[in-house]
Order: structure tokens, then C-alpha cells, then sequence
């Protein structure tokens, strides 16, 4: 028996009917000759012959009784390929934007709660003879990090594809037994007083920085006074590690419509910006985001006077393993769109990436979390559905998620055919209505972005500024030799 973390449940309690948390990645595959494309039998079987690597891509959900406890995973004992590797042909002529379009309306469906979370499409049609496979899965069976090694495990090295022994992992569970769930969820139940009073406790002192409480009625002076009351027993909180969001023209109701759009920057040009300026890369694909979404939101005439407020996943392991159980944290991280220089905006990015790591823990994401996880299974999908499901979503109050991955450093095949370009796609969360995610990939940084239609209905705008920062920071380093990092506050 496998019982699912609280992170876990909370990620499948916090989807909506306009809110899925999916995770994917876009394969773009080179061109072949005619009529020798890759074909949904071929990466069927190229799936079927892997898929005892990857053990999460078998689990399914196993609900408990009367929702006293969080949910098991069971290892399904046969796998419908056919309905888990479907294939799409977009019309003529097939450019990048239908195929972001496409793309777009395959991520706006939720994964089927009844099957293993997962689905993967291969798409024709695409110019030049190009070939895509979209693969999404939910975070709580393979977040998005570790998404990205089940990946690899699918692709292969060179155009031959590797034979791999058929040898399942030991990542099998069986059905659960009714008493069985029953039984441990009694003890579980025992124990969530103590631990309700502490998460309580914990959290109190953050309430008025959590998105939402602030339109409950009443929430004001309840969360003031049980904040002084959390003070007699718990040491000051510290400073927040980003600033409150700021409104922006992003920031509000989402709806299921998505829009997707996708490009590619050369990773030799991203690498030299940071070691001509002496910063890491993630330094510098975090400035690019915010370069990004400052130039957006002054073409929107929307630049709020404060930095926005930006979260990115880390995942920490908690076992050993290929495919071991992941923790994912976001670290809250300010971005700087209320600077108007290239280099400082570089600058401030550095100095906010090197605190947050060290407050995040006592972030009002994480406490939040914490208080989500001593809820009873079937309150805490109660408050989901009221004004405070915010005391119950893994998502931090922000204007948006950020991400950037290392991925293959050299070229990858697919059943034979290369991947020329390999784009992640994040999750639109609620009030949250877009969200950059970049990956390199062999010489290029492969980058995704994932928006509310009604939102931010033109993506493919911040695509083209992206290439503007890029520019904008090699030019800072013919001007600008080295710039010292400030130094992180203590």
C-alpha cells in the first residue's frame, strides 16, 4: 500500500473546472522523408517497451472510504496504450502557431481521475515535415522535475533505438484492503488534533499575506488577533521573502481557454551574459521572465510601482531512487519589473534567488501547506470549494510561476526521429493567468508559455520579447565588464 502525500492530494484537490495542475512537454521532432514518419503504433510500442522504467505511469488513484483519509496509488494491472497514446493532425499548412493552438486545447482538458495520470500525442502535419509528441501528467504521480527524467527514459541517445530489458521496477503496489484503509485512517484521525493546534499556530502569523482572506468577512480582525495570540508562543516572523503581488491585468479569474507559445534561445548567448556579468544562468533566465513581463505589462499600460511576485518549484527528494517520491516546494522570488535598467533588474534577480532559498520555509506557502496537510481528507476538499480555499491550495499568493530546468545536453531521438526542440509547459494556477516555463536543451534554452486566453490573450507577444531582453543583456556586456552581486540581507 502506497498512500499519497498530503502535497499530493492537495495538487488533485486544488484543480477546478478552470484550474488543471497538469504538467507537459512539447518534443518537436525533425523532418523525415516522406511517408516515413513516426506512427501511433511505433511510439506505442516504443511506450509499451519502456514503460516498466517509469512505475508512477502504471499507478492509479484508490479512493478511500467516505473520504476519512488521503487516497492510495495501486499499480493498474493492464495499461490501455490506445487511449493513454492518441495522435492529432493539424490542418494546412501546419505552422508553430497551430501547433501552439493545438497544444493549448490539449492542456486545457483535465487527466481522467479513473486511469494512470498521464497522456501523450503525437501530432502530423506540422511544415516541413515535422513531427510533435505533447506528453502531459499530473505533478502528484511525476512532478515537473523529475517529469523530465521519465522523459529521457523514453528517448534514446542516437537514431537506433536501445533494447531494454523487460524487468518491472519495485515501484508496484497492490489494491488496498477496505479494513485495511479503514484502520489507518482511524489512527490518522487520532492524531490530527495535536497537529492541527501547531500548524494553527504556525501559520497565524502569516494569515494576512495569504491571497483571498482579505474578501472573507471578517477575516481582517480575526486573523490580527490571532496573530498577537500566536506571538506569546512563537519568535517573530521574518520578512516575507517576495512582496505582495501587485495587481496586474494577469491576475485575476481564470477560465478553462488556454493559449500557448513557444521559441528558442541560443543557450551559448544566455551562458556568456552570465559569465560576462558574473552571474549563474538561472540568474539570467529569471531576469529575461521579468524583462518579459515588464515590457507586456507597459505595452498593457499595467506596470505596477512594486516588483511582482513570483514563485519556482524546487523538488526535494525524501527517498533514494530513480524515480523517487519528490516533495515539491515553491520558493517565492521577486521580480523586479519596477526597474527600468537591464543590468540592476540583474542584479535585484540575484540577490532575491540567493534569500529566498534560506526563508522559504517559513513562507506562508509552505506553513499553508503544513495546516493542509493536518485536515482531514474530506474538510479540506470542503474548503476547496469556499472563499477559503486558500488555507488549502499548494500555490503561494503570486502573479505568477516561474521554472527553469536543466535538460539533455545533447540531441535525443524518439523511436528514430530527433527531437530538434523540447519546450516545458507549466500549469496556469488560479488568479494566476500565466506562467513561463524554460528548459535547455542540447545548445538552445527550449522555452514554454502557458496563459488564460481571456487573460493574456497575446502570448506569442512575450515570445517575441524574450529575444528583445536576450539582446538587451549582451548589450549590457559590451558596456559593462563585471557587475558585483549585491549582496543577499542576512
Amino acid at each position: 500500500m502506497h498512500q499519497l502525500s498530503s502535497l499530493d492530494a492537495q495538487l488533485l484537490d486544488a484543480e477546478t473546472s478552470t484550474t488543471f495542475t497538469h504538467v507537459g512537454a512539447l518534443s518537436v521532432l525533425g523532418p523525415t522523408t516522406p511517408g516515413r514518419g513516426l506512427a501511433a503504433p511505433d511510439l506505442r510500442a516504443l511506450v509499451g517497451s519502456r514503460l516498466h522504467l517509469v512505475g508512477p505511469l502504471r499507478w492509479r488513484l484508490q479512493e478511500v472510504p467516505l473520504g476519512l483519509d488521503l487516497p492510495y496509488w495501486v499499480d493498474s494491472e493492464s495499461l490501455d496504450l490506445g487511449y493513454h497514446v492518441r495522435e492529432a493532425t493539424l490542418p494546412g499548412p501546419g505552422t508553430d502557431e497551430q501547433l501552439a493552438d493545438q497544444i493549448a486545447r490539449l492542456a486545457a482538458r483535465p487527466l481522467n481521475r479513473n486511469k494512470p495520470l498521464w497522456e501523450c500525442w503525437l501530432v502530423h502535419g506540422l511544415t516541413g515535415g515535422r513531427q510533435a509528441i505533447y506528453t502531459k501528467v499530473h505533478p502528484a504521480v511525476i512532478d515537473g522535475l523529475t517529469a523530465a527524467q521519465a522523459l529521457a527514459v523514453l528517448m534514446d541517445t542516437s537514431p537506433r533505438p536501445h533494447v531494454v530489458p523487460h524487468r518491472f521496477s519495485d515501484e508496484q503496489y497492490q489494491a488496498a484492503g477496505v479494513l485495511g484503509m479503514v484502520g489507518k485512517s482511524v489512527w490518522h484521525l487520532g492524531t490530527l488534533p495535536a497537529q492541527l493546534l501547531w500548524s494553527s499556530l504556525e501559520m497565524a502569523p502569516h494569515l494576512p499575506e495569504l491571497a483571498g482572506t482579505s474578501t472573507v468577512p471578517g477575516a481582517g480582525m480575526l486573523t490580527r488577533r490571532l496573530a498577537r495570540f500566536a506571538q506569546r508562543w512563537l519568535p517573530p516572523a521574518p520578512p516575507p521573502a517576495s512582496p505582495t503581488p501587485p495587481e496586474t491585468p494577469f491576475n485575476g479569474p481564470v477560465t478553462a481557454n488556454r493559449r500557448f507559445a513557444f521559441t528558442s534561445l541560443p543557450l551559448g548567448e544566455v551562458e556568456a551574459v552570465g559569465a560576462a556579468l558574473g552571474f549563474t544562468a538561472d540568474d539570467v533566465v529569471t531576469a529575461l521572465c521579468t524583462s518579459v513581463l515588464r515590457r507586456w505589462l507597459i505595452d498593457h499600460d499595467a506596470l505596477p510601482g512594486t516588483a511582482l511576485a513570483a514563485a519556482m518549484p524546487v523538488s526535494v527528494r525524501t527517498e533514494t531512487g530513480p524515480f523517487a517520491t519528490t516533495r515539491l516546494s515553491l520558493v517565492p522570488v521577486a521580480l523586479p519589473t519596477d526597474d527600468d535598467d537591464p543590468a540592476r533588474r540583474l542584479q535585484r534577480v540575484h540577490t532575491s534567488l540567493t534569500a529566498a532559498p534560506r526563508r522559504f520555509r517559513s513562507a506562508p506557502a509552505t506553513l499553508v501547506r503544513d495546516f493542509g496537510a493536518a485536515l482531514p481528507q474530506a474538510v479540506r476538499r470542503l474548503i476547496a470549494r469556499t472563499p477559503l480555499r486558500a488555507l488549502t491550495t499548494p500555490t503561494p499568493p503570486v502573479n505568477l510561476v516561474i521554472s527553469h530546468a536543466v535538460g539533455p545536453a545533447r540531441p535525443v531521438y524518439a523511436a528514430g526521429a530527433e527531437v530538434t526542440g523540447n519546450f516545458p509547459i507549466s500549469a496556469v494556477t488560479d488568479h494566476a493567468g500565466i506562467t513561463i516555463a524554460a528548459m535547455s536543451y542540447d545548445r538552445h534554452l527550449d522555452v514554454g508559455i502557458l496563459a488564460c486566453r481571456e487573460l493574456v490573450p497575446d502570448v506569442w507577444d512575450v515570445t517575441g520579447h524574450l529575444h528583445e531582453a536576450l539582446a538587451e543583456l549582451t548589450a549590457c556586456t559590451r558596456n559593462v565588464r563585471h557587475l558585483r552581486p549585491l549582496r543577499p540581507p542576512p
